[in-house]
């Protein structure tokens, strides 16, 4: 595995070594020593699943506090647009934001650090992600930020006409944000 730092402080991109035969293909996607050797302890305790088609775009959220996530993410099958926005208040790339192409073809992961808002967009056909996450979904503690937010001007490479947002992202507050 080849871990590759990002300019945003402890987020990481981790390129599996995959090997390829007739028979198909096999690649370790996580080892936990190699994990620690360059990111540090994280103990994950769930992996999620999400399956979407093309134009949907997820995001972007993130836990409050306590219950914040990092987040270990990859595309199974597909392609997306993975965006991230550091949301460290006391980090020099406070309220920047960086995106990264994440497919089945590539097999890249991303390590998104606490303290980050996440979402993604699906560019294929349909995409299948799967992420590993390191504390309990906490209903009470979600927030999030409006992926359309003009204050952040996301360049979602896919049409208006054809982007498809869950309205519960749409209605993320833009004036009760404590943490922007």
């Amino acid at each position: 595995m080849k871990f590759i730092e990002t300019p945003f402080q402890g987020c990481w991109i981790i390129r599996p070594k995959a090997f390829e035969d007739e028979r198909g293909s096999f690649m370790e996607t996580y080892k936990k020593d190699e994990f620690e050797r360059h990111i540090g302890k994280v103990q994950f305790i769930q992996e999620n699943e999400s399956v979407s088609e093309y134009g949907v775009i997820r995001g972007m959220h993130f836990q409050i506090g306590e219950a914040a996530q990092a987040k270990l993410i990859r595309c199974v099958q597909g392609e997306i647009l993975d965006v991230v926005i550091d949301l460290r208040v006391n980090s020099p790339t406070y309220k920047q934001q960086l995106s990264f192409m994440l497919s089945g073809a590539n097999k890249e992961q991303l390590f998104v650090p606490k303290g980050f808002a996440h979402g993604f967009a699906v560019l294929s056909t349909n995409a299948c992600v799967q992420y590993k996450v390191d504390a309990p979904y906490r209903p009470e503690k979600e927030a999030g930020i409006s992926p359309l937010d003009p204050r952040f001007s996301i360049q979602w490479p896919i049409k208006k006409v054809d982007q498809k947002i869950h309205q519960r992202d749409l209605n993320w507050s833009l004036t009760d944000k404590k943490w922007l």
